[in-house]
């Protein structure tokens, strides 16, 4: 329960709110109660014409009032009690509607609120952290996970403070007009706590298990929608199908073990509060046959027990739905407490124009949790405005090596410097806002083509977006669309081909105008005509900047200033094209294996 209550924080921005609603629970619970005391008159003054008769001393204000009452006209007494009744309703309906209508809007900010840090946290979190978690899990905790809080904090805040304030009036009320039946009533109710403690804890392991099962539902179904091309390429559509159908039977079970738990709590409580209820019946009974006890005062007193009932029922299902909502902040706290891995230090500085050299020392990195380091004592100096190009076999560390440029990763040892500044000694955002990443694996966003170039710039005019799609050779295919820039390009580009969608990253980092422009195999994929237009972009984009490439297309590899060739992570040779070949080593067998066709 450490883990809901943690969730309180979440209510500070709103706490004025949160009191006002406060306040319209106990100013509601107030009217629940006192709409009981006219039925004393109506029974005892109007239907038997006996009078209000009770067998102790009262407060002289409470024994005024019943003398008065009891003095007045039948009549007269059935008129006031009527419009007594559909005002304190009105009252009562209003002050309802506002107590449900401010709890609900404090329920769904606070649960906005949630949303809101988790995404803000997913976006902060390192690409390490991604490499170890399923994007769906990721998925489910902002989905269905704050879904299940925001059950818990409508229905949950709500119970523990307007029930709690009815079970008090309502046995105030009780207590006032016969204390020693009120102590009999109650000897049962300590009998209800036992089963409700023991299915509490059984649901608080079942609910962890469910929120864990709709996390693979919710992961099964991201990657079949993403994959579908995949899917249906090798024709593992039914594969796909009983896969998912697996993973929701088994929050199916998992949800029914819960809800077999939760539904048995009440018929418990509405039985043990049953047998309390015919106990105090009898007793109640035997005292108005001997006259000690009016028929009224007896009716309103069962009537404040029996309207206890349903607040004692909410309370103890309130226990299940705050385990359910416990397991459910756990999982949220989990991503809430990571650790941020990139922060920039407190002396962080903003990078000026990058005007002189991008230079590695001694650089080593080692993945988390592996065993031996994947780059092993780089050491590179790259002028401002050269090409350096990357190869080497699958697996030698090239990407790895520029993905340390942008600090997606942190160096294990050494240190990576552009014009002398330490990258971790520069905010990440100036640092990235000097960099731009072309790759082969192009993402497009579900949006127009022109929010997608924009996204290099959001600030660009149409008219930058156009002159960058230009420079990329994307107006001509772009204008042919539908509706031009304003066409929805469908989920990752969905209705766009490789070349387009190259040249719409490649217009992205146009519009971006870095300085410093990192190339992972950008047209590796393509097939000779779309190669070509997206190399007379690349072209364009590459002037002027300082460039990392790894291609394994000759002419961008013969056009670098240096090549650099990593063989198990250490930089086995390095030099010009002609250098190299004339070397022959690693390099030379690399070319006469990938280029042998160009």
């Amino acid at each position: 329960m450490r883990d809901f209550f943690r969730l309180l924080r979440f209510i500070k921005p709103h706490l004025g709110l949160f009191v006002l609603a406060t306040v319209c629970m106990l100013v509601s619970a107030v009217f629940d109660g006192i709409q009981i005391a006219p039925a004393i008159p109506m029974i005892d003054n109007v239907f038997t014409g006996q009078g209000i008769t009770i067998s102790r001393s009262l407060p002289d204000f409470l024994t005024r009032i019943i003398a008065t009452i009891n003095a007045l006209p039948r009549l007269k007494l059935l008129k006031f009690i009527v419009l007594g009744f559909l005002g304190l309703f009105a009252l009562k309906s209003f002050a309802e509607f506002i107590r449900q209508y401010l709890m609900t809007k404090v329920g769904h900010l606070i649960v906005r609120d949630i949303r809101n840090s988790l995404y803000a946290k997913y976006q902060n979190l390192s690409l390490d952290y991604y490499t170890k978690s399923k994007a769906g899990n990721l998925v489910s905790r902002i989905t269905y996970d704050v879904g299940v809080i925001n059950n818990s904090i409508a229905q949950g805040l709500t119970d523990v403070f307007y029930q709690t304030f009815k079970i008090v009036i309502l046995l105030g009320i009780a207590i006032l007009i016969n204390w020693r039946l009120f102590l009999i009533s109650i000897v049962l109710f300590p009998f209800i706590s036992i089963p409700v403690v023991r299915i509490s804890k059984a649901l608080r392991k079942i609910s962890a298990k469910g929120q864990e099962k709709m996390g693979e539902i919710t992961s099964t179904l991201y990657e079949g929608i993403t994959g579908i091309r995949i899917v249906k390429t090798f024709s593992m559509e039914n594969y796909e199908v009983d896969r998912f159908a697996r993973a929701n039977e088994g929050f199916y079970k998992i949800s029914m073990k819960s809800a077999k738990r939760i539904i048995a709590i009440s018929p418990i409580t509405e039985f043990i509060g049953s047998c309390a209820a015919m106990f105090v019946l009898y007793v109640g009974g035997r005292q108005i046959i001997e006259g000690t006890l009016s028929f009224g005062l007896f009716a309103a007193f069962m009537g404040a027990m029996f309207q206890c009932t349903q607040p004692f029922k909410r309370l103890s299902n309130l226990s299940a739905v705050m385990h359910q909502a416990s397991a459910a902040a756990k999982r949220i706290f989990e991503i809430l407490d990571t650790p941020v891995d990139m922060q920039d230090a407190s002396s962080a500085i903003t990078l000026p124009a990058v005007s002189e050299t991008i230079r590695f020392e001694n650089v080593n990195f080692r993945y988390k949790d592996e065993k031996e380091d994947v780059l092993k004592n780089i050491n590179l100096e790259v002028p401002s405005g050269s090409i350096l190009a990357i190869v080497g076999p699958t697996g030698a560390g090239k990407t790895t090596l520029i993905n340390l440029i942008a600090r997606f990763y942190d160096v294990t040892r050494g240190k990576i410097a552009i014009d002398g500044y330490d990258i971790r000694n520069i905010r990440l955002k100036s640092l990235r806002e000097k960099i731009a990443i072309v790759t082969q694996e192009m993402f497009l966003f579900n949006d127009t083509v022109g929010v997608n170039i924009g996204y290099g710039d959001i600030q660009a005019e149409h008219e930058d977006i156009v002159r960058a799609a230009s420079a990329a050779n994307a107006d001509g295919f772009i204008r042919a669309l539908p509706e031009g820039y304003d066409t929805i390009i469908g989920d990752r580009g969905f209705r766009l081909s490789g070349g387009e969608k190259q040249r719409l990253s490649i217009a992205r980092a146009l519009l971006k105008d870095p300085p410093i422009l990192i190339l992972d195999e950008a047209t590796s994929q393509l097939d000779s005509q779309s190669e070509r237009l997206v190399q007379e972009a690349l072209d364009k984009l590459m002037r002027g900047r300082t460039v990392f490439v790894i291609a394994h297309r000759l002419s961008t590899v013969r056009r670098a200033d240096k090549i650099v060739v990593l063989d198990s992570g250490r930089i086995s040779e390095c030099g010009s094209h002609e250098e190299l070949m004339e070397r022959g080593g690693l390099y030379k067998k690399l070319y006469q294996l990938q280029f042998r066709d160009e």
